[in-house]
């Protein structure tokens, strides 16, 4: 079977799969990260950071449980309300992260395209356009995890804690 079916409409395993895979490799590099840490010395987060941490971090998986799981349904419009409400608190708060490194950097584009992305395709579910609904929280789903493995680059925070 090539895609998965819900409530009448595909979800394509060749987009599914890699985001998946992707997201899954994140979870471990990031938890990899934060493991490290723990046996380095105290790095003071300031309060933008530790808001983008708490969102992003449980928004990487419930995303993944969205890709997996039935669409549709009562759990899924409350799971992605949630989920929604993650992404947007993270792309706000990423702009006051900016601190760390002293200027905005471009992966705050994905920031952007998440504040506006995530709007439209709730107005997209709610008007019946499954098809760009879907295809809008896909884009915003992979730019999270795209975002996260640039934030794994040796200079920047995690990639410290990973790598330092």
């Amino acid at each position: 079977m090539a895609t998965i079916t819900a409530n009448g409409w595909t979800y394509p395993r060749k987009v599914r799969d890699p985001l998946l895979a992707g997201a899954g490799l994140l979870l471990l590099l990031l938890i990899a990260a934060f493991g490290r840490h723990l046996s380095q010395p105290a790095v003071v987060l300031g309060p933008w950071m530790i808001v983008h941490l708490l969102t992003i971090i449980p928004a990487v998986p419930i995303g993944a449980a969205m890709l997996l799981r039935r669409k549709g349904d009562r759990i899924h419009r409350l799971i992605g309300r949630i989920w929604a409400a993650l992404m947007m608190v993270a792309a706000v708060s990423s702009f006051g992260v900016h601190q760390l490194m002293g200027h905005l950097s471009p992966i705050h584009i994905l920031s952007v395209i998440t504040l506006l992305a995530i709007p439209r395709a709730i107005v997209d579910a709610r008007r019946g356009r499954i098809a760009r609904h879907r295809r809008t929280i896909t884009i915003v789903y992979a730019a999270l995890v795209i975002a996260g493995y640039f934030t794994l680059i040796p200079t920047r925070l995690l990639g410290g804690f990973l790598f330092g």
